[in-house]
Formats: C-alpha cells, structure tokens, sequence
C-alpha cells in the first residue's frame, strides 16, 4: 500500500521560492541609493559631467548651472590636478530622517554613502572623501551634497 504524500509537501516549498524571489527581485531603498551613487561617479570618470548634473537633486541644480558645472569640473580636476580620471569606493547606505543640505532647507529623508575617490595626477596620489546623499522622494534618486557649515 502506497502513501499519499500531504499537498503541504509541496506547496509550502513554493510558496517560500516564490516569497524569496518577489523580495530579491524588488529593488530596496538601499539597493536605488547604491546605484545613482554609483552611476553618478561612472559619469564622473567619463568625464561626462553633464550626465553626472542631471542626476542631482532640484537644489543641487540650483546652487549651478550646468555649463558651469561642466567647466568648474573639468577645470578642477583635469586642470588642476592633472588627473585624467579615478577610482572611487563607497560605504554601506546609511539612512538619516530629517537631513538639511543646508541651515534653510526643509529636512528631507536621505541616505548617506560616503565616497572615496583617488586620484593619480601630476601632483601624486590624492584620495577624497566625499559625503553624499540619495533622495527617493522624486521621481528618480538625486544626489546631494551637505552645504551646512
């Protein structure tokens, strides 16, 4: 005489892959603040400063322009420092309720990564540390920077 195996058997089972899929498969907070950073400072290398603008926040467009950004960037860093491009890493998100980018500004909630970029230029080895922040709440994840003093 063969067993009936129980349907829970099976279904169970299913059930978890399908629920552990779902979850890998949507994209987190976390996981969309990792990845404008991370597309940011791509363009950055490229030196493809105007892609790089237009992943910042409405108030980072607002402290430059565009060109002007282009030009201080490309004068800065190439001009400057001689170096042609960089490596960069970054921290784990850390997210912060409440965030200014300056003393006026209406608190936001952002995530904080901190970036470090190095460069080999006609002046040497240089590393900078740079904190940025991801908002979510538009449409798409922007980048700011803090200007608090």
């Amino acid at each position: 005489m063969r067993r009936q195996r129980s349907p829970f058997i099976i279904i169970i089972p299913v059930i978890f892959i399908v629920v552990l899929l779902i979850f890998m498969l949507m994209p987190s907070e976390t996981n969309q603040a990792k990845k404008v950073v991370n597309q940011f400072y791509k363009y950055e290398q490229k030196a493809e400063f105007g892609s790089s603008w237009e992943l910042f926040h409405p108030e980072m467009k607002n402290k430059f322009s565009k060109s002007a950004y282009m030009q201080d960037r490309v004068h800065t860093f190439m001009g400057h420092f001689g170096a042609e491009t960089f490596t960069f890493s970054k921290t784990r998100p850390k997210k912060i309720k409440n965030w200014k980018m300056t003393k006026e500004s209406d608190p936001i909630e952002v995530y904080e990564i901190v970036v470090t970029k190095d460069y080999k230029g006609k002046y040497g080895h240089f590393t900078f540390a740079q904190y940025v922040y991801v908002s979510l709440d538009e449409e798409q994840p922007n980048i700011l920077w803090d200007y608090k003093e």
